[in-house]
């Protein structure tokens, strides 16, 4: 039995969307968490930062992110890693997981090498 996709983010997210319109058009089954009804995990959020670093999960770009005021913030990455527990809404979504295999953001190309396989 292969393992399913999941997905972490939010409805309101349009890359949350299209994550999962992308693995839905495959008919490829998905397990959505959704950050509006349950937090990131401390430990899901720590393997993704492993992998790609705490900084690619921080969307400096988001809403939340200004409105906080973090532009000039210099926390730890410990630091970084409970802001992002506690307020998911500032992470870069969706993060998708295949087994071991990760991503940030819309990774299209890196999802179509999961199904392939």
């Amino acid at each position: 039995m292969t393992p399913e996709i999941q997905i972490f983010g939010t409805r309101k997210s349009s890359d949350t969307r299209k994550a999962l319109r992308f693995f839905s058009e495959r008919r490829i089954k998905t397990h959505f968490v959704d950050f509006d009804e349950r937090a990131a995990s401390p430990g899901e959020l720590k393997r993704f930062a492993q992998r790609f670093g705490v900084a690619a999960l921080v969307d400096r770009d988001s809403k939340r992110f200004v409105e906080l005021g973090l532009t000039h913030a210099q926390y730890s990455d410990e630091r970084w890693l409970q802001k992002l527990v506690e307020d998911p809404f500032l992470l870069r979504i969706p993060l998708s997981r295949y087994g071991a295999k990760l991503a940030v953001g819309v990774a299209e190309d890196e999802w179509r090498g999961w199904i392939e396989r």
